[in-house]
């Protein structure tokens, strides 16, 4: 389990990497003979996604399978709202620091799984040239399962998440890239079984500092 989540978070790291130098170059040169502002502004409509929607890879037992979607409307140059659908599931708390997380234990696992699903709401707003700030708020269904996938129960998890990152868009702002830290916090969550929240008393019911990437089309 150590490896696999190791390898995971370094790949991860390494694309994130790759894809801001990448932006940034593409960026720099896009600006320098066009004019992005009159193009981007012509964009009312976008679409994107994590990049942990394309990191459904390894063993099973660990395998998130995450996927979601966000659909956006620009109100003004500076506004943004938008609906989020996400699915995924959980084999540990979701309150494990990301630094843990690299030296995650199988000690620390439920004793089955979690998923969780839900459509919500967001708002992001553009601070200074790329830089922006967005808040996410998604109520989510929570499906307990067994050690031999027997369903144990439902509850409820309202999840939200403050994000600061830098908006770089690509191909006359056709495409964008968002990198960005967030941190996640959820105030409710209902319903859990006994045998899970053992494992849930043992951490924060919030987790600081996540880096992510987010993929967009505009149009």
């Amino acid at each position: 389990m150590k490896t696999i989540t190791l390898k995971k978070i370094v790949s991860s790291s390494l694309m994130i990497a790759v894809f801001s130098t990448l932006a940034f170059s593409q960026s720099s040169s896009q600006e320098a003979g066009n004019n992005v502002k009159d193009k981007a502004s012509s964009y009312k409509f976008s679409v994107n996604t994590t990049w942990l929607s394309f990191l459904n890879i390894g063993r099973e037992e660990t395998n998130t399978h995450h996927y979601e979607i966000h659909l956006g409307y620009k109100l003004t140059p500076k506004d943004k709202i938008g609906i989020k659908a996400a699915t995924w599931e959980l084999f540990a708390p979701m309150g494990i620091p990301f630094g843990d997380a690299i030296k995650m234990e199988e000690s620390t696992f439920f004793p089955g799984k979690l998923h969780e699903k839900g459509i919500g709401i967001t708002y992001q707003r553009m601070l200074w040239k790329g830089l922006f700030a967005a808040i996410e708020i998604l109520p989510l269904k929570k499906t307990y399962y067994g050690e031999n996938n027997e369903k144990l129960g439902n509850g409820f998890k309202l999840y939200t998440t403050y994000h600061l990152g830098y908006h770089i868009p690509l191909f006359k702002n056709r495409m964008y890239l968002e990198p960005q830290i967030h941190c996640n916090y959820w105030p409710i969550d209902t319903n859990t079984p006994e045998s899970f929240q053992v494992e849930e008393n043992k951490w924060n019911n919030y987790m600081l500092f996540e880096p992510n990437l987010y993929i967009g089309v505009n149009f």
